[in-house]
């Protein structure tokens, strides 16, 4: 996909610069043509050598030097350019770029470029909290401008949060599915996500592990093949998609609610949620006391979703998920036919490494008619765009 492609790379100065050089280096093994600027600040970490060798191309970092006398470097930069990608982004430029402040060789690019721009921040927790750094990331995405969310685990100053550069390898798919073909342009596409949570009583609560990773991945790959996207999200802690309409709800009831509103005008639903099947039969209002001896609940079903939507069913692509610690082929196969869906996407979440909260996946899809194909443990980024590619042809 980015065979051929002009992307400059834009580096400011935080500490994730490093990761900029992995990432361009991994955009010209993917083919593409990377040309890189860089803030005098961002110098200081990753010197314009590693990036000079990494792409082959002279590095630009001030506006009033010409490569090229013949050429304005800042206007044909951004003239040539089929994508720009700031990564890392600090508070300050994306400050500067929210208010439309040129003075260096990377705001004055972008502000002469007409193509897609991609901005990664990567900074301290406080600062990516601070209102004024909030305020501007929304003034960005009102100006079409696509965020990248950053990842949480340990930053460079200490803490434990929201703020890390998501790794090169990350970022390079989510590239990728910028120049994806829009198999998907003007369809809608509604996927649910995560687990949900049957209250006890209001501090205690029955759930399951699920972490939302495969749910949150196919609506971004949705998204990416052009589709007007709906999420609704039971309660996860990562990080949820721009560009999609994201609805939370807590129960597996909430959840049927949501979805129902608005089955009726979707093309394709994909329930990757992973819902409770049971719930208590008396919620308490109060919290109660510990007894002395054993504890009973009584336990009643929840509705089932994806049976309920295979009933009412029309002209939607309909997609379940099975997640079996056994006899995956059986049961998947028996909740294609019981559930009316059109697809059965199968785990084994008894392995842990593609199970509930693994960043990888392996999959066997069941269709109607027949239909099976297994996909190899993979990046559920990348498996998420090979599903939807799937669902979408499926549609077409």
């Amino acid at each position: 996909m980015l065979n051929g492609r002009n992307i400059l790379l834009c580096v400011t100065g935080g500490i994730a610069s490093y990761k900029a050089a992995a990432l361009a280096s991994k955009l010209v093994q993917a083919g593409a043509e990377v040309q890189v600027a860089m803030t005098k600040s961002a110098e200081r970490f990753v010197g314009k050598a590693t990036f000079a060798a990494l792409t082959r191309k002279a590095v630009y970092d001030d506006v009033f030097i010409e490569h090229d006398a013949s050429k304005i470097a800042h206007i044909d930069l951004a003239d040539e350019a089929d994508l720009i990608v700031v990564a890392p982004a600090t508070a300050n430029t994306i400050a500067k770029l929210a208010s439309g402040i040129a003075d260096d060789f990377i705001t004055t690019t972008i502000l002469a470029a007409t193509c897609p721009i991609v901005v990664c921040p990567a900074m301290n927790v406080n600062m990516l909290d601070h209102p004024a750094t909030k305020r501007n990331i929304e003034q960005l995405k009102q100006d079409g401008v696509k965020i990248i969310a950053p990842g949480i685990g340990n930053l460079a100053c200490g803490w434990v949060g929201k703020g890390r550069l998501p790794e090169p390898e990350e970022l390079v798919l989510t590239i990728e599915g910028l120049f994806a073909d829009k198999l998907l342009s003007g369809r809608n596409v509604l996927v649910s996500a995560g687990p949900t949570i049957e209250r006890i009583d209001p501090v205690r609560y029955m759930t399951n592990d699920s972490s939302g990773k495969m749910g949150i991945a196919l609506a971004e790959a949705a998204r990416d093949l052009g589709a007007d996207v709906t999420l609704v999200h039971g309660p996860v802690s990562i990080p949820l998609p721009s560009g999609v309409t994201a609805v939370a709800v807590e129960s597996g009831e909430e959840m049927l609610q949501a979805i129902l509103k608005r089955y009726a005008n979707q093309d394709i639903v994909v329930k990757a949620a992973a819902v409770a099947d049971y719930r208590p039969k008396v919620r308490y209002e109060q919290k109660q006391k510990k007894i002395n001896g054993a504890l009973e609940i009584e336990l009643e079903e929840t509705t089932d979703i994806l049976k309920t939507l295979g009933e009412a069913k029309t002209n939607q692509i309909l997609v379940g998920f099975a997640a079996e610690t056994e006899q995956l082929e059986t049961h998947s196969l028996a909740k294609l036919a019981k559930k009316k869906a059109d697809f059965i996407v199968a785990n084994d979440v008894s392995d842990m490494s593609i199970g509930f909260g693994s960043d990888q996946n392996a999959v066997t899809v069941f269709g109607q008619d027949g239909f099976s194909r297994d996909f190899p443990a993979q990046d559920k980024t990348k498996l998420a765009r090979e599903l939807m590619t799937l669902f979408a042809e499926a549609l077409r």
